[in-house]
């Protein structure tokens, strides 16, 4: 089911967090300010002019548009999604367009545009339906049919993920990948090394594309696939997590990383747009984590941040217990 609306600029990712909170898989935004900025950059491939003489008429607003399964929950996840949006958006405005797509149209359609392509030093995405291209025999080969599900690897927040799992991962670490769509960053993590992998979502055609790649890539004994709430059925800690989401979905993971990071460990965040990296980063090192890196590719963002190896006790700032921690032996703390 693809639900349409027109939303002002400026609400975008509220209306968008409404509708993956309903039980959207993810959203496509076509935004005629961010297509004209695109080409007053010269960034002709990026866009087509076509498209944003089409959406000029939206004037200051944007056409976002969600995707449901069609089954025995979407009228309720459509009547929700109805009103947080008419609770959300100003009076008059906001008016929700509804119609029945095929998933079979969309997968044969979208593959004429998804080639092989390199990410980072090591890696190389490859469609399951196309050969192995001249020149890349040394990297790691990714094979995916995305199907449905968000992770074909083309992504600005994907490739940032992808690239700084080539740095965190060296080999035996236990990872979760929260919110894993079609697989791609679990199937990177055991590909670059990774002992064991936990891959979660709460997307039923997910979790069935995930899978699917899974064991296309003859990865089943070391990647666990499971359905679930974010964290809140892992009950041991990892080296790694890994959460390619959204901003506000994030905020909620991080209070649960005292409890199931190890010291030590990993945490990358990203599909943080652009407006809410500084509130994610806040939260973050309020919560006791080192941010090594945060970096930032087409109006999005991705961080890296480690839980260090010596705590001492605390709380975050909304109650929860968290881990502080000396920026060496003998200094205490400072406040957070």
């Amino acid at each position: 089911m693809e639900i349409a609306v027109s939303v002002p600029s400026e609400l975008v990712e509220a209306a968008a967090d409404i509708c993956i909170a309903c039980g959207s898989g993810g959203v496509s935004i076509e935004d005629p300010a961010l297509i004209q900025s695109y080409l007053e950059q010269g960034r002709p491939d990026t866009v087509a002019p076509a498209l944003y003489e089409q959406l000029k008429s939206l004037s200051g607003r944007a056409l976002l548009k969600a995707y449901l399964p069609v089954d025995g929950r979407t009228a309720d996840r459509l009547s929700r999604l109805r009103q947080s949006l008419f609770d959300l958006l100003p009076s008059g405005t906001g008016e929700v367009l509804v119609r029945e797509v095929a998933d079979s149209d969309w997968a044969r359609e979208w593959r004429r545009y998804y080639h092989a392509f390199p990410v980072g030093q090591r890696l190389l995405i490859k469609p399951a339906w196309e050969e192995m291209p001249p020149g890349q025999d040394g990297r790691l080969v990714l094979e995916l049919d995305p199907g449905m599900a968000f992770g074909c690897g083309t992504h600005a927040s994907t490739r940032m993920c992808l690239e700084l799992l080539e740095e965190v991962i060296q080999g035996g670490e236990t990872v979760y990948d929260v919110g894993t769509g079609s697989g791609i960053l679990a199937i990177a993590a055991a590909r670059l090394g990774a002992a064991q992998v936990l891959a979660g979502d709460l997307d039923p055609t997910a979790l069935q594309v995930a899978r699917e790649n899974i064991a296309r890539n003859g990865l089943e004994e070391k990647i666990q696939v499971r359905q679930g709430n974010l964290l809140a059925w892992a009950s041991q800690p990892f080296q790694v997590i890994v959460a390619n989401i959204v901003a506000s979905v994030i905020l909620e993971l991080v209070p649960q990383l005292e409890r199931l990071l190890l010291p030590g460990g990993h945490f990358i965040a990203a599909g943080i747009i652009e407006g809410r990296q500084e509130e994610v980063l806040q939260a973050v090192q309020g919560c006791g984590m080192l941010v090594r890196r945060v970096v930032d590719r087409e109006e999005w963002y991705a961080l890296w941040a480690t839980r260090p190896e010596k705590p001492e006790a605390g709380r975050c700032p909304d109650g929860a217990p968290f881990f502080r921690y000396a920026a060496a032996a003998g200094q205490s703390a400072g406040a957070h």
